[in-house]
């Protein structure tokens, strides 16, 4: 039986806490998955934005009319974007992988891990112990029990955002089950290059948990491009005549099907923590699987950790980054532990418009009761709104009334992930809306006074 100081699960943000810090200690590293690097690298936020970005320009070319530009119709040549992409994506997680197996205190294990017992693993066919437990492992993509969705002739043709970007082929027709972050991307990118997507959703309007003017607004600009069915229920799939069929209920219990080449399963994700056995360990899980932590990162089991996906509801890398900055921390300074800040997480989406949010939506803060003034400013009213001819993309704000504190900020257009920055800082670091507003220069003519009016325009005291 191994002994080691410190046990990592998981090769995505768990591998990189493992720094020259560690250097004296000796280190167990556990994947399972055939690739290194976690599902940013991966399959997740580095891929999809390096897809996201030529369907930008696509997208940009295909409305550039209205600028008085005659584009000729542009052609996406899918292979040529795909192995560009996995060909910078892929030496990166090999290269990982090679100099992690060379740092000579760090042993890797490739292979699934599982407790037995207090601070005790089976990976594979060995059994190792460690001082320090990390569980860094993730999540996976939620595949329902779907009648057909394992048969031949479906299921190669059923992809989650782990196989979707490495097609051979690109599908004249895709359908995409769901309404959030994953269907909003992958949406956005097939419809720019040349596809005919179908979003099925149970729900009334994409991006449900977005602000409710920033939700509607945002479904029609993408209904525009995509055909939308809101209000389905699955029922199964088939093969059907032009690859497979999906088949729904609505909720006056009318039937349909729909077909297409492929299917991108869009359903949201699951902690990667069963397969652990956690509570063979003493970890606790919620009923929704998320191991369960305190603002230290520490779970029920004394000298187990965890962070990411398989502990944060957010499921969001940035979180899996700062709560990987405060595990190192405390395990290297037991006696002087921190806390991970989750005040203000914001996130956004790269979809056709982009969507960035940070805090309360103005439905929240209604609920709670709170005194508040909001603000909604709209890119086409500042100089560089004009140069883009922009229509319907907007700034909104959303602030107390009485201290003029943000209390949320929700961005739908070009740019949203990099406009909402300075308010996320100000939320941060406790700056007013008008001193933000007029405590600083706000370059002009830049986009960034679309924020600065936002600001302006609150009604606060």
């Amino acid at each position: 039986m191994a002994q080691f100081d410190l046990i990592v699960v998981g090769s995505g943000t768990g591998n990189s806490i493992i720094d020259e810090r560690f250097a004296g200690k000796s280190v167990a590293l556990v994947e399972r998955s055939a690739t290194f690097g976690g599902t940013c690298l991966n399959a997740g936020c580095i891929p999809t934005k390096m897809f996201v970005y030529p369907a930008d320009v696509m997208a940009t070319a295909a409305g550039s009319s209205r600028l008085g530009l005659d584009v000729p119709e542009a052609h996406a040549d899918w292979a040529a974007i795909r192995d560009r992409i996995f060909g910078r994506i892929d030496p990166i997680s090999t290269g990982g992988r090679a100099w992690r197996e060379s740092n000579e205190n760090v042993t890797l294990y490739d292979a699934e891990a599982r407790f037995l017992g207090p601070h005790m693993l089976a990976v594979g066919e060995d059994v190792i112990t460690g001082t320090d437990i990390v569980l860094a492992t993730g999540s996976s993509a939620r595949i329902p029990e779907l009648p057909g969705i394992h048969e031949p002739g479906v299921a190669e043709r059923i992809h989650t955002s782990d196989s979707i970007m490495r097609l051979e082929e690109f599908p004249s027709s895709i359908i995409i089950l769901g309404g959030g972050f994953i269907a909003a991307e992958f949406a956005h990118i097939f419809a720019a290059y040349g596809s005919k997507v179908t979003i099925l959703y149970r729900g009334s309007r994409l991006l449900r948990h977005e602000d409710d003017d920033i939700s509607e607004a945002f479904t029609a600009e993408l209904g525009r491009r995509c055909t939308l069915r809101f209000g389905h229920q699955l029922r199964d799939v088939q093969v059907g005549h032009r690859g497979v069929s999906v088949g729904t209920v609505d909720a006056q219990g009318i039937e349909y099907e729909f077909e297409a080449e492929q299917v991108l399963l869009a359903l949201g994700r699951t902690p990667n923590s069963a397969d652990l056995d956690p509570a063979a360990g003493g970890v606790d899980v919620d009923e929704d699987g998320f191991v369960v932590v305190d603002e230290y990162q520490r779970t029920s089991a004394p000298g187990v950790w965890a962070f990411g996906d398989v502990s944060s509801r957010p499921m969001l890398k940035h979180v899996a980054n700062l709560e990987g900055r405060t595990v190192a921390h405390n395990l290297l300074h037991p006696d002087d532990l921190v806390a991970s800040d989750h005040r203000f997480v914001p996130h956004a989406v790269f979809s056709g418009p982009c969507v960035a949010s940070v805090g309360l939506t103005e439905r929240e803060a209604a609920e709670q009761g709170l005194r508040y003034s909001t603000f909604t400013q709209r890119y086409a009213d500042v100089a560089y709104g004009w140069a883009m001819e922009d229509d319907g993309h907007v700034v909104k704000l959303v602030a107390d009334r009485g201290t003029g504190m943000l209390l949320g900020a929700h961005i739908l257009g070009p740019q949203a992930s990099v406009l909402i920055q300075p308010l996320i800082q100000a939320m941060s670091t406790g700056l007013d809306a008008r001193t933000m507003a007029r405590g600083q220069y706000w370059i002009h003519p830049s986009l960034s006074e679309v924020v600065e009016n936002a600001l302006l325009g609150l009604d606060v005291d």
